[in-house]
This record gives structure tokens, sequence and C-alpha cells, in this order.
């Protein structure tokens, strides 16, 4: 058995020793170990490299606020995590860890150089290096940095693990399992409640982990801790472990991140590795706790230089000491119990040294029992050490007046200035803070959400305070809840409470501004660093922040923001309220982006959204493409057909008889209601008012700033109802948007809307013999010029089916679009299949839906739209109504550089040579200007239409429509292509193939 570790402490399982690597290098830890238990153990403090200096670096907690401890974790091929907290990732057979931002070695690091070179990368130094030459920057300077950037290695192969994501719903989410929480859930027990307790440990307990020495209501805290899981667990509470709340978001909303097989040696079958979990609780108790604070001197960050109340939690819960001949250098009473369980354990605490000049008797007499040599009214200045620290030089304090220092020989150096209420998930909610002159620190004050906090988190320190105040609260929420709440007081013994004052820096007899005095450890802040940012114009504590990095590690401040608020205050001359703290946001912890997707990634990263037409589609040989987030057939080939036979064929029959087409993807929303008319004037270019009942208008919408955002066919079912369509591709976001005016600029209209997408199949008929094979199957109208013209629209029945049926036409020929129930689609869709095969009609997809429309010059919102284009850009100045007082994107249209000359516009295009031109390809005036060329256009859409009888194009140009019959080149890299601007309507310009 290793030296560190104590028979007869801890809670891991001797018995059941575990293997894993470390760098390469074999190591045995045993069953409950985290990596860094496991590895303080063994006698390896040694973990890391920091990220700006690479100094040596080790463990200094023992939780999820460890920024120097950051490990790869690898389980083979794809399973490979960086920047692991090695306090929290528990050890299992096999497990493979290495140390990060190092080359070559952990112990001998070439990047170390930068320590040496320290005085060059002060605060700012970004800002301030690597500004000369200028021509260094792209070649030397920032591809140096970007190599230099980052800790560990990103994975470079494909995760195969899954990730799931579940919803829950309870009456009372407790956030902590420790003696606070535990209260708080015993005291709000009650019939039919539902409590959820999580906490982001492998075992629930907390503190009482640490401190088995406490004994609560006559048993050991260790025995009435097991003794209350399995009463909370009868009463039906569920309590989840290995589960961080990483975020706290409105309406009591938590999400949660269990991690489920990462401490596991084989992964289970269909086992997810992490599951996310989105909470609503009617109540939240806050029971996280509090955070010990590092203290700010010389050389505070070597491995061996650790929180006292980590060392405590090494010793307690894992059995290991973290060293043989400690020293403890404190400003609190809490510092002194690990120092005296150390001492228990068989280490020689060499000096306890205390900040103040004066402590309790009780701990002046423990210290003396156990032979512990105290120091009071002492600093720590610097201590010594390569890889871990081997001494610590101590002086004398008086007033401002540092004495000579004193060398003392030490393998490990506990510290502790004080605790830190864990305020993140509070914070989250746009909780309010209030300073403590007390306890030099913010508490929480008032908060938007059900929710209170317990315990520690708001500064009560000790087993009993907590147990009390969890309980208090447990009632508190009970009431909030309708319940009574349990009566539960507690009695403790040997408990540990304390108290302590806030230090900014120790005092140092060292050159301030010289001085390695580290605040953020994982982004090597030092103290100098935030008092030269003081000095250098930052005034806000969030300028100092970003100017300085601290906070802005992956550990969101846990351990540096109430020390870098404190130095940065005394810098400002300011009270520390008045400088205020930097703001926390979700997640709480560092989070996988696997957890975060869930199920979302591969082949469900995106649900592709199928319509009810799609299965015939795919049984007669539809080749498919996405469009939006739907699978739509882009054409139909016939044996021996590529995609340009098959799209001229269907184009070609679609023209000459009847063409079949899937249109459910179309987005269609239901507007309705007293004031429906006025919302539709509001929102569209055209006038509606005077639309009648039962026919139909082009709708154009435009965004604020005039440019056009979507389109679509409008009818007018009844007086206060539309049925609105949109693009495939815009469904959502008109439907949003739609939303966003009705409920924040116009809540005074009576109009609700709906989005009817999924509701509807939508099949298109066009071509000449379109009309005289749906009207055998329509009932209640005739479909003839007089009785139903083009832009008409009707409820009746087709094929014995409820229907909405629109004649619209997006080909130019005559066309329908019957709308009926989406499960009924695929059979109606059959019916005219089979009706239609007299008049030889075709199936046509995407691709030939596009040839048909560029031949009648209708466009494509984003295709011939680039998000700057508006009506008249587009030749469709028409649809913007003249005398409406006002529209969405009217007062955009006013703006004068929407007017100006030269503006790009759409416009047709024919080749000189008749040659086919790529889509997206640049347009120049004169072919023979020097490189670089002026742009001044792209061509849009193009394609071989056999209708015009050669291929045609749209493209955007500046001033197109002022330049009809110029002639434009298309420069491309084998030749240069001749083009004149036209019309953009290349077939039956008088639209006579629209009549029945």
């Amino acid at each position: 058995m290793s030296q560190y570790r104590v028979p007869g402490r801890g809670r891991v399982d001797l018995s059941r020793p575990v293997d894993f690597t470390f760098d390469g290098r074999s190591y045995r830890g045993a069953q409950g170990d985290s990596v860094a238990s496991a590895l303080l153990a063994n006698g390896v403090h040694l973990m890391g490299r920091s990220f700006k200096y690479h100094r040596p670096r080790g463990a200094i907690a023992a939780g999820s606020e460890e920024p120097n401890a950051l490990i790869g974790t690898s389980r083979g091929a794809g399973r490979f995590e960086p920047n692991t907290r090695a306090t929290m990732q528990e050890i299992w057979q096999g497990l493979e860890t290495t140390s990060q931002n190092k080359f070559p070695s952990l112990k001998w690091d070439v990047g170390a150089v930068n320590d040496a070179a320290y005085m060059l990368f002060s605060a700012g130094f970004y800002y301030k290096t690597f500004m000369w030459p200028k021509s260094f920057w792209n070649k030397v300077y920032e591809p140096f940095i970007r190599a230099a950037a980052g800790l560990g290695t990103a994975p470079t192969e494909a995760d195969p693990d899954q990730y799931a994501s579940r919803y829950l719903h309870c009456d009372l989410l407790i956030v902590g399992a420790g003696p606070a929480g535990l209260a708080a859930a015993r005291a709000a027990m009650a019939e039919g409640l539902r409590i959820v307790i999580v906490d982001e440990n492998a075992e629930p307990g907390g503190s009482l982990l640490s401190e088995p020495q406490a004994r609560i209501d006559g048993l050991p805290a260790w025995d009435w801790l097991d003794d209350e899981l399995a009463a909370l667990k009868a009463a039906g509470v569920r309590i989840m472990t290995r589960t961080t709340a990483i975020g706290y978001y409105h309406y009591n909303m938590l999400a949660l991140c269990e991690r489920v097989t990462d401490h596991l040696p084989s992964l289970p079958a269909d086992t997810p590795r992490e599951r996310m979990w989105r909470v609503r609780a009617r109540q939240v108790v806050l029971a996280q706790g509090a955070l010990e604070k590092p203290l700010v001197f010389h050389g505070n960050d070597r491995p061996g230089v650790m929180l006292a109340g980590a060392a405590q939690t090494y010793l307690n819960r894992y059995g290991v000491k973290v060293g043989n001949a400690p020293v403890v250098v404190t400003s609190h009473d809490s510092a002194w119990y690990a120092g005296f369980d150390l001492q228990e354990a068989g280490a020689r605490v060499q000096a306890i040294v205390d900040t103040r000049p004066h402590v309790r008797d009780d701990l002046m007499d423990q210290a003396r029992a156990l032979g512990i040599p105290v120091r009071l009214s002492h600093t720590v200045t610097a201590t010594s050490g390569r890889l871990r620290v081997s001494g610590v030089r101590v002086n004398p304090v008086s007033g401002a007046a540092v004495g000579a220092g004193q060398q003392i020989t030490c393998d490990a150096l506990l510290m502790s200035g004080g605790w830190t209420p864990s305020l993140h998930l509070f914070s989250h909610t746009q909780g309010k803070l209030a300073w403590d002159d007390d306890l030099t620190t913010f508490l929480p004050h008032e908060t938007r959400e059900a929710c209170v906090i317990a315990g520690a988190g708001r500064g009560l320190w000790g087993i009993e305070a907590a147990l009390t105040d969890g309980a208090a609260r447990g009632r508190e929420v009970a009431a909030a809840l309708g319940h009574p709440g349990n009566p539960a007081a507690v009695s403790v013994e040997n408990d540990r409470p304390g108290s302590g004052v806030s230090q900014k820096e120790l005092p140092t007899d060292r050159n301030p501004g010289r001085a390695k005095a580290f605040v953020d450890y994982q982004n090597d802040v030092t103290a100098k660093d935030l008092r030269l940012a003081v000095r250098e114009g930052m005034r806000s504590i969030e300028h100092v922040k970003r100017y300085t990095t601290n906070g802005m590690a992956t550990d969101q401040g846990k351990m540096s923001n109430i020390n870098g608020l404190n130095i940065a205050a005394d810098a400002l001359g300011r009270p520390a309220p008045q400088v205020g703290l930097t703001t926390f946001r979700p997640p709480y912890t560092p989070t996988t982006f696997g957890a975060f997707a869930g199920y979302q990634r591969g082949a469900h990263f995106e649900v592709t959204r199928k319509t009810p037409i799609d299965p015939w589609a795919e049984a007669h040989g539809a080749v498919f493409e996405p469009v939006g987030q739907w699978r739509r057939a882009r054409y139909f080939p016939q044996p021996g057909e590529d995609m340009d036979t098959a799209v001229r064929r269907e184009c070609r029959q679609t023209r000459e008889s009847v063409g079949i087409f899937d249109a459910s993807t179309l987005g269609k929303i239901e507007v309705v209601g007293p004031d429906a008319v006025t919302f539709m004037e509001r929102m569209y270019t055209n006038p509606w008012a005077k639309l009648g009942v039962g026919r139909c208008r082009y709708g154009l919408l435009l965004g604020d700033d005039g440019y056009i955002r979507d389109d679509g066919v409008i009818g007018r079912m009844a007086e206060g109802r539309f049925h609105v369509t949109t693009t495939t591709g815009g469904a959502a976001r008109v439907m949003n948007m739609m939303e966003d005016y009705l409920q924040t600029e116009w809540p005074d209209l009576d109009v609700w809307l709906t989005s009817t997408t999924e509701q509807w199949s939508t099949i298109a008929l066009n071509g000449p013999n379109a009309a005289k094979l749906l009207a055998p199957l329509v009932e209640g109208v005739e479909l003839t010029e007089d009785a139903f013209p083009h832009m008409a629209c009707i409820e009746c029945t087709v094929a014995g089916m409820p229907a909405r049926l629109f004649r619209v036409s997006f080909t130019g020929e005559i066309g329908f679009e019957v709308n009926v129930p989406a499960p009924l689609g695929r059979k109606l869709w059959e019916i005219l299949w089979d009706a239609g095969q007299q008049y030889g009609i075709v199936a046509y997809g995407t691709e030939a839906m596009h040839v048909l429309r560029a031949e009648k010059g209708y466009i494509i919102v984003g295709q011939d739209t680039d998000g700057t284009v508006t009506p008249y850009d587009a030749g469709m100045g028409w649809a913007v109504g003249k005398k409406k007082p006002d529209f969405v994107g009217k007062r955009g249209l006013a703006r004068p550089d929407l007017a100006a000359k030269g503006r790009k516009q759409l416009v047709g295009l024919l080749t000189e040579d008749r040659s086919k031109l790529e889509e997206g390809a640049q347009i120049v005036f004169d072919p023979n200007q020097p490189i670089p060329m002026k742009m001044v256009g792209h061509v849009t859409s193009s394609y071989h239409s056999d209708a015009a009888g050669r291929p045609i194009a749209l493209a955007l140009v500046e001033g197109g429509h002022d330049r009809m019959g110029e002639v434009v080149h298309i420069p491309m890299p084998d030749r240069t292509i001749a083009a004149k601007i036209t019309g953009t309507v290349f077939v039956d310009p008088e639209n006579t193939r629209l009549k029945i």
C-alpha cells in the first residue's frame, strides 16, 4: 500500500483495486477513487501545465471547481475527451488518461520558456505585442498564436457514443445533496409531492463525506447519512447522482447533465453516455454549498499547493494524505481542522500559519495538544520546488510591515482564504445579489423564480447550521406547494463552524510588480495583471475581466472571481459592491456537445420530413433532394435517363398534356379572426381588403428593411379567414415573423395564427389537360373559365374527399392545387395518377418545376433574391400597394439607397453561343478590364428550356432594367461567355396558356 494511503480512512473500497494509466504509466487506485485522488495516493502531484506560462500544476481542489488538473481520457477509438477534470473523473479498470498542454513531456516542457519570459506576457499583451512588422501578422504571429492557443487536443474521430435527452416535471427540485439539501427534502416530504434531488458527485452527502467526525442525532455522520438516504428513497424521493445542474432558465426550468457511463469499465448496450434533462419544477431549492477561496501569494500555484478543504476531502473521503509534512496557511478557521485531521492521520504538520493575530482558544488548544506549531500574524511570501512544492517562506506581519522570512520545509501547502457561496445557478435567474460586509462576499438576495437558497449557499457555515436552514427552507417550499412540511430538529456534535477574514493578497516582502501571485490559475492571471489593467484604464469589472481574461476559463471564475474583485476594487479605490461581479452564464461546468445535441446527430441532426406522397415517389424511382427540412422528389428517371433527359421529358409532357407535382411541402398558415384583413394589409405589400371571398392573390412579404423575405399565393376562404402559403423553406420563418408582429406590435388585433403545413396534402396539376383530368372528380364547382377562373379558390369535394381547391399556376399552364387532409394525400394522388393515364400524365419533380417557373419568369425567393432585393429590383413593383397607408417594409422601401440608380435588378439572359450558364457565375460589363475585374452581378437561375428552344437564365445585374438588349460577359475558367439582357419571361408572355 502507498505511503499516502491511510488505512481506516475514506469511503473507497481498497479490496477492489483498479488499474489505470496516466501518460502511459500504470497506476493502481481503488474502487471509488477519482483520477486525482488515485494519483495523489501514488504520490503524484504534477498533473498538467498552465495555459500561458506552462508552469507545472497539480490538483488544487477536489471537485468541479478544479482549474489545473485537466486531463484527456480515452476508452478506445472515438472515445477520447479533452479537458476532463481529474477531480471528477472516476477511475475504472483500463482507463487511459493523459496530461495536456506540454511538449515533449509533462516533466520537460519546452513551453516553460514562457515562464522565464513572463514579463512579456502581462495583462493585455495580445493587444500590445506582435504589432510589428505588420506583414508578420498573417504569416508568423497569427499562426503561432493559433497553434499555441487552447488546452486539450480536440478529438479527430467520430464519436460512437449515444447521447439522450429527457423531460422531467416535479413539484420540488433540490440542487445539492449535502446536509442542507437532504434536510430540505425531509422537511418538504408529503404524500403526492414529486421531489427530486440532484448532485454532481458520484454519491450524495456533500460536506458530510469529508467530515465523518460529526455526530448527528447521536449517530456518526456517515451512519446518519445512510439512514437519511434510505428514508428519502422509501418515501419516493428521487436522488440523481453524477448529475450536474448546468443552467437555470425562465419559469423554473433547469437543465441537468447526467453522466451515465463515464464511470463504468464496460459500456452496456443501448445505453447513452450522457443524458440531458430538462426539468420543470414548481419550486426549487438551491443547496449547492460554498467554494473555498485560495490565498494569493507568490508561488501559490506549485503542485502540492492546494485548498485545505480539498486536502480534507482527499483524506476523509478517499483515504489519501496529500503530504507527510504539510504546512497550513489560512485566514479562516476551517483550515485548522484540515491540519488537525492530517496530523491525526499520521502526517506531521510543520506549522499552521494564520494571518490573523488572534484565533479561537479551542483551536489553539487542539493544535497544542496535537503538537502542531502555530504562527499567528504571519504570512507566506513564497514557495520553492520545481515540480512539487518543497518549502515555504513564512514572514511575521505587523500592520503593513512584513518581517524577515523563515524557510519551512514541506511537501504540501494547504491554504484557505475562507468560503464563497456558489452563486452561479442563482445568477442564471438574473437574481439580485447583496454584499455582506461581515463575510466580505456577495449573498443571494432577490430572485425572479420560485426558488430559495439553503445552507452555505447563503453564507451559513457548519453542519448544524446547514441542516437547520435546509429544514426551514424545505418547510417554506412545502407551504408554497400547499403542504405544512415536517418538523426536523437535529442535534450535531463535533461540528466545525468557523469564521475568518478576507484577504486581497497576502502581505509580501517581494516586489509586487514581479510576484507570480496567481488569481486565475487556468488563465495564468496574477494580482499584478489585475492592478495593471486598472492602471491602463479599465474601470468596469467586465472590462478588467476581458482585458486580463480573469474568470473567462472553463471554471467560470469559481475560484478567481471574488479574489479578482477584491484586488480590482482595491486598485480602483472603491468598495467591492460598487465594482460588482461579472456575469455567470450557463453551463455551470463544461458540458459536452454530445449532451447538448442528444439524439440530434447523424440522420437525426435535422429530422427529414416526408410528405404522405413520398412513399409513392420512392416506389416509382424518384431521385430526392433536401429542401429546407423536407425530402422532395427532384426528378423521376426512366431506364437509361440521366437527370437532364428526365427533366426535359417531364417539362415537355407537362406543357403538352398534364403533369402532377407533390406541393405538400409548401408552408401553409391559417389567418383567422375579425381583424384578419387588417393583419394581412399590414403584413403584405398587396391590398387585401377588396379581395373577394373565393379569390386568391399573390402575396409578397418584406422585412423591415424593404427586402423580399417570402412570397406565396393567398386565398380568402371566408370574410375573416385566409389560407396563406409560403415557400417550403420559409414556413417557420414566416410564422415566427407573423407571431412576432402580432404579439409585440399589434396585440390589439383580434387574430389567430395556426401553422397548417402538416395538416394538408397539396397536389398540383398543370398542363392543357389538367382541367379535363380533374373536372370529373370535383363536386361543388364547374372547372370552366367563367365558373372557376384563374386565381379562384373554393372548398369543395374532390374524389369524395373534403378539399380546398385553388386555380393557380407556377408553370404558366392551366393549373390547380388540390388540398386535402394529409392522411388522404396519397389516396388522392393515386386516383389522379390512374385517371391521368389516358392523358399521358407525368409526375414531375422540383427540378422540372424550377425550369417551368423560370420559363415564365416566376422567382424563387432565396435563389433569385439574396436578401438585398426589393420588389422593384425583382420587377414586381406591381405587387406593392401604392395607396396602402402602411405595411411591413414600406418605410424601408422609402430609403434613398433602395431607389438609387445602379442597384442590382433581376433580368433575363440569353447567351450568344446558346450555351448554358452556371448558376452563381459572376457577370462583368467589360471583359477586357484589368484584373481584379469589377463584378456587376451574378446568374441566379440557369436551365435548358425546350419550350424556349434554347438555354435561358435569370440574373441580378447592376441597373439591369435600363440595360435591355445590352450584352454582358460571364468570365469562366476556360472562356468568356457573352449574353444579352432580356426580360424575364421566355415562354408565352401573353399568358394565353392559362385559360381553359
